[in-house]
């Protein structure tokens, strides 16, 4: 963060000095979480279901932190934020916010964090925003290792996406920053605009629109819309980065007045793919081709999705001025950053696990399953096993997409599929129903039914995708199956 006086703080905020004259200076990170202050931060006071941050100020500053930003009074230095009477909250858990102080200060982060960017753009700061219904997280990362060999870049760690991660991540930059990567969420309308309104993108690229959080939005038009707000917000020398192959997304090049390129297999997009192959890993090679030149690239993530993800942080990279070479060359060196994701690892005895457990969906568990049968038929067949929870949040369709899962399981030859837990029934009654499968489909109540299933039944040589939603917290199946070999 740049260096800013709590008057400068109380300013930015439209907040007011408590215990401080103003001429404190704010020089390390700015934390919610007081184990994580350096000498010289600013400590945001947070309200929780457990615990509220407004009772450690007192610590955090007899720690090293200069002062706080609170919404109420406390023992020690502090810029008191202004009431909000509305606020876009996102995908933010304010379980604890019952007197609305964990939205006054998060409106009061988001506007310091537009203050510091304000500074910081003229000075040559570029924000990217990504957003999209799935595979955002590996787009960030992925445009995150292009743009670094062209100068200091900042990006949040895994899917700190919402209005408190966007802000903290913001106010990372400091003079330094040339590249601040973003991933926005949203949970409603209105979420991507207000996080554009604390970070403004010059170039924002939007993955695709899918199904995710449809409980919340109701349709798929109305995600795209919501998602296309990224586009609306873009100066009309930006550039929307929008995914051809998907006719929701492309649409969107009527909504801005950004300049607009076309990523995708299709022949009209500006960046494109031919010439895709995948190798026995899933992991796909192909020509790049742009309008600057082509290069041949060989990815390290597993999954043909990931080529579009690629696809899009080519292009932005292009745009900031990395040549086709270059693009090619730090894509084929790039490797999964974020946890959980596509995360392949063969134990000793031969068993491939494939932890894509942090979230899912209808889509990203189709491309999951996708790879799993692409790992299981490529070179020596192998026995593939999916275990699969619930695909929370989507709403009357939760069912029908649960079922369709199943279904494209037996479609795909997949040998064995697990389904945990009650929610996720209707995955294991249509894999039944479309293959009159017996023991290739198990229903079990448990992460521990999985884990024991398991443990009895794999043998060397098989792979073994593990995914569902957060909610499932299905990565301990994966935990357990590498954890036992490593002990």
């Amino acid at each position: 963060m740049i260096p800013l006086t709590l008057r400068e703080v109380a300013d930015a905020v439209g907040g007011r000095l408590h215990r401080a004259d103003g001429t404190e200076t704010v020089t390390g990170g700015v934390e919610f979480d007081s184990r994580e202050l350096v000498p010289g931060g600013l400590f945001v006071a947070m309200p929780g279901e457990r615990v509220d941050g407004h009772d450690f100020a007192a610590g955090a500053v007899a720690a090293g932190a200069v002062g706080v930003l609170a919404a109420r009074e406390v023992d020690a230095p502090a810029v008191i934020v202004a009431p909000v009477t509305d606020a876009h909250t996102g995908s933010v858990a304010l379980t604890g916010d019952t007197d609305g102080s964990g939205a006054a200060v998060l409106a009061g982060l988001a506007a310091l964090a537009r203050a510091v960017v304000d500074r910081l753009t003229p000075g040559g700061l570029t924000v990217i925003g990504i957003t999209g219904s799935s595979g955002k997280t590996s787009t960030k990362d992925l445009v995150a290792q292009l743009l670094a060999p062209m100068g200091p870049t900042i990006a949040p760690p895994g899917s700190f996406n919402n209005e408190l991660g966007h802000p903290w991540t913001a106010l990372r930059a400091d003079a330094d920053t040339r590249h601040l990567v973003l991933e926005l969420s949203a949970r409603g309308p209105g979420h991507i605009a207000a996080l554009c309104d604390t970070a403004p993108p010059r170039i924002g690229v939007v993955v695709n629109v899918g199904t995710a959080h449809l409980g919340e939005f109701g349709s798929r038009a109305d995600i795209a819309r919501t998602k296309g707000e990224l586009v609306e917000k873009l100066p009309a020398d930006g550039v929307a980065v929008l995914n051809a192959d998907d006719p929701l997304v492309a649409a969107m090049a009527e909504r801005t007045a950004a300049r607009v390129v076309l990523v995708g297999a299709a022949e009209h997009a500006q960046v494109r793919a031919t010439d895709v192959e995948l190798d026995d890993q899933a992991r796909a090679s192909f020509r790049l081709v742009t309008p600057a030149g082509e290069a041949r690239v060989t990815l390290a993530l597993h999954g043909a999705h990931h080529v579009g993800n690629a696809l899009a942080a080519a292009a932005v990279a292009l745009e900031l001025g990395a040549t086709p070479q270059e693009v090619a060359e730090r894509l084929s060196a790039a490797r999964r950053v974020s946890a959980r994701r596509m995360e392949v690892i063969t134990r000793p005895d031969g068993v491939t696990v494939v932890n894509d457990s942090y979230n899912a969906n209808p889509e990203s568990v189709r491309a999951a399953l996708t790879t799993l049968a692409t790992m299981a038929r490529t070179g020596n067949r192998r026995r593939s096993w999916a275990v699969l929870g619930v695909m929370g949040e989507l709403g009357e369709n939760t069912t029908e997409a649960h079922d369709e899962i199943g279904r494209l399981a037996v479609r795909l030859d997949i040998n064995r599929l697990v389904v945990v837990g009650e929610q996720a029934r209707a995955m294991h009654q249509g894999a039944s129903l479309e293959g009159s499968w017996g023991e290739e489909s198990v229903l079990v109540p448990d992460v521990d039914a999985a884990v024991a299933l398991l443990r009895a039944e794999l043998a060397p040589g098989d792979v073994v995708l593990v995914k569902a939603s957060k909610v499932a917290a299905l990565w301990r199946v994966a935990d357990a199956l590498l954890s036992e070999v490593a002990q």
